[in-house]
């Protein structure tokens, strides 16, 4: 199994998510709100306003809205309706079972954090750099097809033996097939690439890796996943 060194660049929290609202989005929650010809709005004036005509619904009116703009079609309207009431008290980016959705959960509650000035819980997410050095530059094709499993495998080896990655993915972790990594690395992109290293920029929750932060340069294995080798 190939090792790597890993060397922590950077890290921050965020409020909130690079480009996770575009103008689009709130010209659309604009229109769901009935507002009166939102496409007249400066575009630097979207968001205060559509914040502002949220702000006119009472928090549990609002949030159905926000989850129905951003998950319409991957969620019934009971649904929506349950997750909606939970929404104001828990941390659904964290507690809910369903992985895939925690970055738009995270994004909503986002929103609606700012707009009701912390009626709904505090999003944190955490953003940094890792370079990722290869003894043998062949074994950096590893993150080519399908990175977030062999770089999160890589992450989770800077992390202590009783963090959250280590308790509920220990089997993905030392197996060949992590199908949440993606789910957990919401943003993931590589910036600077040399022949044997490669920098990537990470954006997650900070549930999954705020411990990171105090990692040093370690060396650690990874691996891809058997289908992304396969693929490949």
């Amino acid at each position: 199994m190939p090792t790597f060194t890993v060397e922590r660049l950077s890290f921050q929290h965020l409020a909130e998510l690079p480009n996770a609202w575009q103008n689009a989005d709130y010209l659309a929650l604009l229109t769901k709100l009935d507002y009166d010809n939102p496409a007249a709005i400066e575009p630097t004036e979207l968001k205060a306003m559509c914040q502002m005509a949220l702000t006119d619904l009472e928090p549990g009116a609002a949030a159905p809205l926000v989850l129905e703009h951003l998950l319409a079609g991957q969620l019934t309207a009971g649904q929506i309706e349950q997750l909606s009431h939970q929404m104001l008290t828990e941390k659904l980016w964290e507690e809910n079972p369903r992985l895939e959705l925690h970055q738009h959960f995270f994004n909503a509650t986002q929103l609606l954090y700012e707009a009701y000035n912390g009626q709904f819980p505090h999003p944190q997410a955490v953003e940094f750099q890792v370079k990722v050095t290869a003894a043998d530059p062949a074994d950096l094709a590893l993150f080519d097809e399908a990175p977030a499993a062999p770089l999160l495998r890589l992450l989770a080896a800077g992390l202590s033996d009783h963090a959250l990655l280590h308790r509920l993915f220990g089997e993905q972790l030392a197996g060949e097939a992590f199908a949440e990594a993606p789910a957990i690395l919401w943003q993931l992109t590589p910036s600077e690439k040399t022949a044997s290293s490669v920098v990537f920029d990470v954006i997650s929750s900070d549930y999954w890796l705020e411990e990171f932060k105090y990692a040093d340069t370690y060396e650690a294995p990874t691996h891809a996943d058997k289908a992304a080798e396969t693929a490949g």
